[in-house]
């Protein structure tokens, strides 16, 4: 088991390693550039001001000498100075946001796991239910539907209409005046809409696998068995089909990282939540590069370690990868 674990750790530093170069190579090969906004609108720049800028934030450097000053440095954790007027490191920046948006999304990764297993085996042990009807109509809505539309409408009904949820922001202007129950009841409503939509697309898809993966598992041989020897329905669901039905949802459960990172540019930009997907978009609005360097680094680090988590859990469920004999 450590062996495994050891062995997906060290495959992917050269992965992170691979993506650090390429997306630095697609970064600064962008038309465009941080000394743009502050030269091309004013009229005064000249050629002289641009070079100088370019000094300044170190642009006139061939390209592979910045990339392996960059590397060294990201080694420490040292992402280098924002590009912008603040002039701060952009791992503090980086620092700030992160548990925010990390929070978001584990609660998201947790209820998807939560409610979408559950919903997928029922699915398949009542196939063809009106529960199982219902289910697949509300997956095909849910890979339908585009996350900002249904934001808006969510707003407008819950925010504006009904005024049960806030719309924007982590707590209320009056959070700190609040009591500890109001003060985490206020954080739990503000958080109640950007969990639901990061989680809605994988809620669907994941109980769309969990069903089809629990036919598959039911009809095979040894189930067939376990109901021949007289077990109740419950154990020979839950301990025998479920566990190898799970397999392939942990590793699209880990794949789908990504997914959750990318949607927090878009639920972090629309609910005005100070998180990494925000500060993303900001970034890449000022084109900033050390900020986008950094957050894409941070991003494909904690993606790595879903991949290693997904690999953990299947290797946790399936005891064959324990000793080796597969993976």
């Amino acid at each position: 088991m450590y062996r495994y674990i050891v062995r997906r750790v060290l495959i992917s530093v050269p992965l992170l390693i691979g993506i650090s170069l390429i997306t630095f190579g697609v970064i600064n090969m962008a038309p465009g550039g941080p000394i743009g906004i502050s030269s091309d609108l004013n009229p005064k720049a000249t050629a002289e001001y641009r070079e100088r800028l370019k000094a300044y934030y170190g642009l006139d450097r061939p390209i592979y000498v910045r990339y392996g000053q960059w590397l060294g440095r990201m080694a420490v954790l040292d992402f280098g100075d924002s590009f912008s007027p603040d002039g701060r490191k952009v791992w503090d920046k980086i620092r700030e946001r992160i548990p925010v948006t990390l929070s978001i999304n584990l609660l998201s990764m947790a209820t998807i796991f939560l409610i979408a297993v559950p919903i997928g085996i029922y699915s398949a042990v009542r196939k063809g239910s009106l529960f199982d009807r219902i289910a697949t109509v509300t997956v095909f809505t849910g890979f339908a539907v585009p996350t900002f539309w249904l934001a808006l409408l969510l707003m407008i009904l819950f925010g504006v209409h009904l005024g049960w949820l806030p719309i924007s922001g982590l707590v209320s202007l009056e959070h700190d005046s609040l009591p500890l129950a109001g003060r985490v009841a206020d954080r739990a409503k503000h958080l109640v809409l950007p969990i639901f939509l990061a989680g809605f697309g994988g809620l669907a898809g994941i109980s769309r696998y969990m069903r089809s993966n629990m036919l598959e598992v039911i009809r095979q041989d040894y189930v067939a068995t376990a109901r021949a020897k007289g077990l109740p329905e419950r154990k020979v669901v839950f301990r025998h089909a479920m566990r190898n039905a799970l397999l392939p949802v942990i590793t699209i459960l880990g794949l789908s990282v990504p997914d959750l990172l990318g949607g927090s540019v878009i639920f972090e930009t629309i609910f005005a939540i100070p998180g990494m997907g925000q500060l993303f978009y900001q970034g890449v609005m000022s084109r900033d590069y050390p900020l986008i360097m950094g957050i894409l680094t941070i991003g494909a680090f904690l993606t790595l370690l879903g991949n290693i988590l997904a690999d953990v859990g299947y290797a946790l469920a399936d005891p064959r990868i324990n000793t080796g004999r597969t993976g």
